[in-house]
C-alpha cells in the first residue's frame, strides 16, 4: 500500500512539473540599459515577477493554452505578447521605449511666458496683474514687470526688446484684436481696454514664437478668457475715477457675464495737481457681454462683446511759442466682438478657431480742424490639431484678415483709404524624441492683395530637459509685418518688413521658485522711412533695417519669505535701427538699454491684508537733440517709480484696494519737444515731456453679493 501511494504522488508531482511552462528574459530602455523593477505578468492571473538590478527576469506558470503576457515600467510604453503555454521554456528580449507625458515632459520656452491652467511654471496670472503695486489693474502696465519689456511712461503699450509697440499683437482666444489700447493724444499715456477679470491665463512671447501667429515683428501676447465661471454673482466697483457693475449667471453648462462701467476723472484731477493743460479732462463708458456654453467633455463656444466711448479735451505747449500751444479734442468710439469655439473631435482630432471684429473711430478736432480717422480689422481662423501618436503632434491653420484704414478732412470733404486682404496658412508639428527632448517646426505663409506680396516664414525650436536642473530651449525664426496703416493710406504699395529672431533660454521651477534666463539676437529689414515729420511723411521708402541683442533675467519666489511672493527682473537691450525720419541707426527713444523691476506681494493675516509694492526703474530714454551734432544724441536722467498698495478684506465678499504711484514724487522726464526754427540766441528752445502728474493714487471698494458669502471677485482669476 505504501508503495502504491509513493509511486502515485511521484506520478502526480512529476506531471505538474511537466505541465509548468518556464517564462524568463531581459528588459532594456531604448539606449540598452538594464530596466530593474519592471512588471512582467500573464493577463488576468495572478503569475508574474519583476525584472532584478540587471532587468532578467523569470518565473514558472501552471497556465497551459493561449495567454497575454504584459511588460510594464512606470514612464515607459507596456507591451504586450501573445504566448502558449505548452511546458516548453519561453524567452524574450524586450526594449521599452518612454512613454511622454504632457504634464512632466519637457515644453518650448524660448521666448515664451505662459500662465494657464494646464501649466504647472506659471509666471504671471490675471490675479498677479490686479494685484501688481503700480498697474493699477491694467494688463499691459503688469506685463511690463516682465523681462524685454521697456516702461514708456508717456505712451502706455507694450514694447518687447527694442522694437516699437506696433510691433506687438494681441489676440483674445486665439483672435486677434485691432485697436487694442484706448485711443488718446501725443505723450499722452493710454490703457489696455479689456478688463484683467476676464482672463483665466495668458501666454506672452518676447520672440521666436510659433507659426499661428503673424504680423508681429517683436512679440504676441495671447490672452485666453474664462470658460465657466464659479458661481452667479454681481459685482458693484466704487473707485476713484469711477465706477461699474457685473452680473454673472451660471449654469450647468452655460453661463452669461454682462457688465457696465463709467469713469470720469474730472474730480479726481481738480483734487490733484496735473502737469497736464486739460480743457475737459477724460470720460469714458464701456460695457460687454460674454456667453459661454460647453457641450460634450470638452467643447466649448464663446460669444464677447465689447463696446465703449471715451472723450477729452486738452491743450499741448509747443516748444518756442507763446500761449496754450494746440488744442487737441478726441471723441473715440470703438466695438469688438469674437465668436471662438474648440472642440475634441475623434481619433486624437481636436479643432478650435472662430471670427473677430473691431472697428474704431477717431473725431479729432486739431486747432478746431476736425478729422475723422476710422480703422477696421477682421480676423477669422480654423485649426485642426491631429496626435499622429504619443510622440507626434502636427497643427494646421488657415487665417483670413480684413484690414481697412481711413482718414479723412471733414471741413475739405477730402478722405483717403486702404483696404486690404491678408490671407495666411500655417503648419506647425511638435515631436518628443523623449521626456526629454522636443522639436517644434513650423511653417507660415501669407499674401496681401494691397502690397501684393507673398511670403513664407520658416520657425523652429528645441527643447532639452536635464536632471531635475531645469532646461534649455533655443528658437529662432523669421518674421514679416506690414507697415502702419497711416503710412499704407499714402503709399499702398508698401511691402513687409522683416526680422529674424535668435534666442537661448534656460527655465527651472521648483518648489515655488522659478528662474529663468535668455539671451536674444534679432535683426530688422526693409524698415519704413520718410522725410519731413512723424505727422506729414513724405518721400516714403523702406531703407531702413537694424538689430536687437540683449539679455534677460527673471527669478520669482513664493517660498523663502514666509507668506511672501516677490519677483525681479531685468533686461538688457543694446538696439540701433535706422527707421522714421533716422538717416542713421540710432538708439530708438522707446529702448533704454537697462531696464528692471521688482515686485513684492505680502499677505498680513491678522490684518486681512495684502501688502504691496513694486519698483521699476531704467537707465533713461534716448532724444533728438537739435542743439547736438548727430541724431538721437540726448538722453534723459535715469527713470524711476516706487509704487505701493494695500488689499484689506474687512468681510471676504468685500475688498477695500488703495494704491500709489511713483510715491517718492520723482520727476520722470521722458524726453523733450524742440522749437522748428532757433531763438534770439541761436539754440532751438525745449520744452520737457514728463507725466501727467506726479502722483498717481487710486481707491476702490469691490463688493460681491451671492449666495456664497465668501466670494469676492478674486475667485475667478
Amino acid at each position: 500500500m505504501k508503495v502504491l501511494f509513493s509511486t502515485l504522488s511521484l506520478l502526480f508531482l512529476a506531471g505538474c512539473v511537466l505541465g509548468q511552462t518556464k517564462i524568463s528574459g531581459k528588459i532594456t530602455d531604448q539606449k540598452g540599459v538594464a530596466m530593474p523593477g519592471a512588471n512582467i505578468f500573464i493577463k488576468d492571473t495572478y503569475d508574474g515577477v519583476s525584472s532584478d538590478e540587471n532587468g532578467n527576469f523569470s518565473f514558472v506558470t501552471n497556465e497551459t493554452g493561449k495567454h497575454v503576457l504584459n511588460f510594464q515600467a512606470m514612464g515607459y510604453k507596456s507591451q504586450e505578447r501573445e504566448i502558449e503555454c505548452t511546458g516548453q521554456p519561453i524567452r524574450y528580449q524586450i526594449t521599452l521605449a518612454e512613454s511622454i507625458n504632457i504634464l512632466t515632459a519637457v515644453t518650448i520656452t524660448a521666448g515664451a511666458m505662459e500662465a494657464s491652467d494646464v501649466k504647472k511654471a506659471v509666471v504671471l496670472k490675471p490675479l498677479d496683474i490686479v494685484t501688481t503695486s503700480g498697474a493699477m489693474g491694467d494688463i499691459t502696465a503688469a506685463m511690463l514687470t516682465l523681462p524685454g519689456t521697456s516702461t514708456v511712461g508717456n505712451d502706455g503699450r507694450l514694447f518687447v526688446r527694442g522694437g516699437d509697440a506696433s510691433e506687438t499683437s494681441i489676440f483674445i482666444d486665439g483672435l486677434q484684436v485691432g485697436n487694442a489700447y484706448g485711443s488718446t493724444a501725443t505723450n499722452v499715456p493710454t490703457r489696455n481696454r479689456f478688463s484683467a477679470n476676464l482672463f483665466k491665463g495668458s501666454f506672452f512671447s518676447t520672440g521666436g514664437y510659433s507659426a499661428e501667429y503673424g504680423q508681429a515683428l517683436s512679440s504676441a501676447l495671447s490672452l485666453n478668457t474664462i470658460d465657466l465661471p464659479l458661481r452667479n454673482q454681481g459685482d458693484l466697483s466704487i473707485m476713484s475715477l469711477g465706477g461699474g457693475y457685473t452680473q454673472t449667471w451660471v449654469g450647468e453648462k452655460d453661463a452669461l457675464m454682462a457688465s457696465a462701467n463709467y469713469y470720469n476723472l474730472a474730480p479726481y484731477q481738480s483734487l490733484v495737481n496735473q502737469k497736464f493743460d486739460w480743457e475737459k479732462s477724460p470720460v469714458s463708458w464701456d460695457s460687454e457681454v460674454a456667453l459661454k456654453h460647453k457641450w460634450g467633455k470638452a467643447g466649448f463656444i464663446k460669444a464677447y462683446g465689447h463696446t465703449e466711448g471715451n472723450s477729452m479735451t486738452i491743450w499741448q505747449k509747443n516748444a518756442g511759442e507763446p500761449g496754450r500751444g494746440d488744442r487737441v479734442h478726441i471723441n473715440n468710439r470703438y466695438s469688438y466682438g469674437n465668436l471662438s469655439f474648440r472642440q475634441t473631435g475623434k481619433n486624437d482630432w481636436s479643432f478650435y478657431g472662430g471670427l473677430a471684429y473691431s472697428h474704431n473711430r477717431d473725431a479729432i478736432n486739431l486747432n478746431q480742424e476736425p478729422i475723422r480717422q476710422i480703422n477696421q480689422v477682421g480676423h477669422a481662423k480654423v485649426v485642426a490639431v491631429k496626435d499622429l501618436g504619443p510622440q507626434f503632434s502636427l497643427k494646421n491653420g488657415l487665417e483670413w484678415y480684413l484690414k481697412s484704414y481711413s482718414e479723412a478732412l471733414v471741413a475739405d470733404h477730402l478722405k483717403r483709404d486702404i483696404r486690404d486682404n491678408q490671407f495666411n496658412h500655417f503648419v506647425e508639428a511638435d515631436y518628443y524624441f523623449s521626456n526629454r527632448l522636443i522639436f517644434r517646426g513650423g511653417l507660415r505663409s501669407g499674401y496681401s492683395t494691397a502690397a501684393k506680396q507673398f511670403w513664407i516664414d520658416p520657425r523652429a525650436s528645441l527643447a532639452y530637459k536635464l536632471n531635475n536642473q531645469g532646461q534649455f530651449s533655443i528658437a529662432a525664426g523669421r518674421f514679416h509685418q506690414l507697415p502702419d496703416e497711416k503710412l499704407r493710406v499714402l503709399q499702398t504699395d508698401l511691402k513687409n518688413a522683416e526680422a529674424s529672431h535668435y534666442i537661448l533660454n534656460y527655465f527651472i521651477t521648483s518648489n515655488n521658485r522659478t528662474l529663468r534666463a535668455e539671451a536674444f539676437y534679432k535683426t530688422y529689414e526693409n524698415l519704413a522711412t520718410y522725410k519731413g515729420t512723424d505727422q506729414a511723411p513724405v518721400a516714403i521708402a523702406q531703407k531702413g533695417s537694424g538689430y536687437a541683442r540683449g539679455a534677460d533675467l527673471f527669478y520669482r519666489d513664493k517660498t523663502t519669505l514666509k507668506g511672501t511672493d516677490f519677483w525681479i527682473t531685468y533686461s538688457f537691450v543694446d538696439s540701433k535701427r535706422r527707421y522714421a525720419i533716422y538717416e542713421s541707426k540710432i538708439q530708438p527713444s522707446f529702448a533704454p538699454k537697462h531696464n528692471g523691476s521688482v515686485v513684492v506681494k505680502h499677505f498680513v493675516s491678522a490684518l486681512k491684508s495684502q501688502l504691496g509694492t513694486s519698483w521699476s526703474w531704467n537707465s533713461g530714454y534716448t532724444y533728438n537733440d537739435p542743439n547736438l551734432a548727430g541724431e538721437m544724441k540726448g538722453k534723459t536722467k535715469a527713470y524711476s517709480d516706487l509704487s505701493i498698495s494695500w488689499s484689506y478684506l474687512p468681510r471676504p465678499n468685500v475688498i477695500l484696494h488703495a494704491a500709489c504711484s511713483n510715491i517718492l514724487g520723482r520727476n520722470n522726464v521722458f524726453g523733450y519737444k524742440y522749437a522748428g526754427q532757433v531763438d534770439e540766441t541761436g539754440t532751438f528752445s525745449g520744452i520737457p515731456v514728463g507725466q501727467g502728474a506726479t502722483r498717481m493714487v487710486f481707491v476702490g471698494l469691490f463688493i460681491t453679493f451671492s449666495k456664497d458669502k465668501n466670494a469676492n471677485q478674486l475667485n475667478n482669476l
